[in-house]
Parts: structure tokens; C-alpha cells; sequence
């Protein structure tokens, strides 16, 4: 027994130096995705540094039907900052101050978070600074973002087998989604909703399909909208998904799984019908397969919000690995 206590101590006594070592014991995070607390005076709020914040954190973004901001963005005094509102993933916090000063701290009180510190002598400095280090925050609040969505799919996965089988690939779907058309080298995916559905097409085609040239986007506009055709039609005869032409798609170059990727991001719509909706496509460079890996997320939403629809897509996507 008393080596039994000796050795329990022993226990304790190692891991609370571990602890000590490594620094404080992080709370969880918490919060909606995509949302945004903001820490900062009421008059400032209310003023130009207030729209300054609203205009780069609430801007539309990109791809979506409707005006839906980046963050939802919630408000607090900087007295009353403190307990359960110190456990926000994302936090902003703006003070007026003598010096001018920007941080981006990871972690500060609570995992995962970002907290990004802004403080300027003036309204003009503050905005000056938030305007210079916008595109940092946003890429790193972004990020967090969808790494915490991942987290959350992570919990609950519907199977890939197919896809590793079909397409020497491996995705984290979640279980809400079911496969719908399984073929050689199309798939299907997609989780039914209350107003509408959420939907992820894999597919395949030859390197030759996406010139890199001037003429790259519309390459993958005419691919997808084949594959529409082909594949996505509606309950009406002659009714098929394209790309919508009344507005030109986002057009981005990223890496997924280490690999060139096309990223495109616009509305589709269906053909002789009143349907549509956002879209999200991903056109992995696959050179040891001879092949462009397309990975693409659309979702059917009317009269809803779809940017947080659209982020689980994108989120799930970009969990690809090729094998």
C-alpha cells in the first residue's frame, strides 16, 4: 500500500512539472464558426473605426447569391471582457492608446484562438493599422476556421472507401452526407436539408481538359458545365446545372494536399428552371496519375443563409488527401 502511494505521488508530481513546464493548462474554445468578438469602447464602435472593422470583418463574401458577411461580428465593452467571453476562437480587441501597436497572439486564453491586439493614438492610427494588418488576421482567423470545422466532422464520418478505391483519394465526410450516384469516375455526394440540400461532386479528367493559358476559367466553366449537363438535371425535361453566365466566378490559384490547384468560386444555376445556388470548385494538378482531381461543393438553400453550408464544403474538401 504504501508503495502503491509512493508511486501515485511520484505520478502527480512528474506531470504537475510537465505542466508547470509547458505553461497554463488552455480552456476549450468556443463559439459559432465564423463568428467574431470584438473588444472595443462603444464610441469607437460607433464611429469611424467602428465602420472601419464592419467594412473589412462583415464584407460579403465572395461567391455567394446573396450579400452574407465573412464574420458575424459581436460587440463587447472592454470592461466587460472577462470569464466566459475570454473563450472566443476569434477575438479582435482595438484600444485607444498612447503607443501604436499590433499583435496577433495564438492561444492567449483559451485553444484554439487567435486575438488580434490593435491600439493607436489617434481614430486614424487604429484605422491605419487595421487596414495594413486586415489581410493577416482574415487569412489567420479563416484558417482556425476551418480547422475547427474539420474537428468538428471528425467526430461523426461516413466511410470513403469508394472514393480511395475510385479515385486513390481520401476525404473526411461527414455522416449526414449519403453517396447518391457511384460511378466509374463520377460521384455524388450529398446531405439532405430542411429548405434544400448541400451536395460534393468528385470527378475526373485528363490534363489536356485545363490549358494554363488566358483561357484557364473558362476551361473549367465549359468542364463543369458538361459534367452538369451529363450529370446534375432537374425534374423537368431539358433541365441540367450550369455555370451561371450573368456573373464571372472568382478565379484563385492554392495548394491542396502539397499539390496546384485551381480554386473557383461562383453561382450555378439550372438550365430552363428558376434553381440556383452557390458553388465551390477544386481542380487538383494530379501529374503522377495524369490527371486534374476535381472536388466540387454546391448547395441548394433558398431564402437561407449558405455561407456556413458553403464553409462545411469548402472544409471538407480541403481534409483530401491523395494516396
Amino acid at each position: 500500500m504504501k508503495n502503491i502511494f509512493i508511486l501515485l505521488f511520484c505520478t502527480t508530481f512528474i506531470v504537475s512539472c510537465k505542466e508547470e513546464k509547458s505553461g497554463t493548462a488552455y480552456k476549450e474554445s468556443s463559439g459559432k464558426i465564423n463568428h467574431l468578438s470584438v473588444i472595443i469602447d462603444n464610441q469607437l464602435w460607433n464611429g469611424e473605426v467602428g465602420d472601419s472593422i464592419r467594412n473589412i470583418f462583415a464584407a460579403p463574401v465572395d461567391g455567394l447569391p446573396q450579400e452574407e458577411p465573412l464574420f458575424t461580428i459581436k460587440q463587447y465593452a472592454p470592461n466587460l471582457f472577462e470569464g466566459f467571453m475570454t473563450n472566443s476562437r476569434n477575438i479582435l480587441v482595438v484600444l485607444k492608446k498612447e503607443n501604436n501597436a499590433f499583435q496577433l497572439k495564438q492561444n492567449e486564453f483559451a485553444q484554439p484562438q487567435n486575438v488580434a491586439h490593435i491600439s493607436g493614438s489617434s481614430v486614424s492610427e487604429i484605422i491605419k493599422l487595421l487596414e495594413t494588418h486586415s489581410q493577416e488576421i482574415i487569412k489567420k482567423f479563416k484558417k482556425t476556421e476551418i480547422a475547427e470545422n474539420q474537428k468538428r466532422i471528425a467526430k461523426s464520418l461516413l466511410t470513403d472507401t469508394k472514393i480511395k478505391t475510385k479515385f486513390k483519394a481520401s476525404l473526411k465526410l461527414p455522416s449526414a452526407y449519403r453517396y447518391i450516384i457511384e460511378e466509374d469516375k463520377f460521384f455524388w455526394i450529398r446531405k439532405e436539408l430542411t429548405s434544400g440540400n448541400a451536395s460534393l461532386l468528385i470527378y475526373e479528367v485528363p490534363l489536356s481538359t485545363i490549358q494554363k493559358d488566358s483561357n484557364t476559367m473558362t476551361n473549367i466553366i465549359q468542364m463543369r458545365d458538361s459534367i452538369g449537363q451529363r450529370h446534375i438535371q432537374g425534374t423537368l425535361p431539358n433541365t441540367f446545372m450550369v455555370t451561371e453566365a450573368a456573373y464571372s466566378p472568382y478565379f484563385f490559384y492554392t495548394i491542396l494536399d502539397g499539390k496546384k490547384t485551381y480554386e473557383t468560386k461562383g453561382t450555378w444555376e439550372l438550365k430552363n428552371d428558376f434553381m440556383a445556388g452557390p458553388f465551390i470548385n477544386y481542380a487538383i494538378k494530379d501529374e503522377k496519375n495524369k490527371r486534374y482531381l476535381i472536388i466540387e461543393g454546391f448547395c441548394y438553400n433558398p431564402s437561407q443563409s449558405k455561407r456556413d453550408l458553403m464553409h462545411e464544403l469548402e472544409s471538407i474538401i480541403k481534409s483530401i488527401k491523395l494516396l
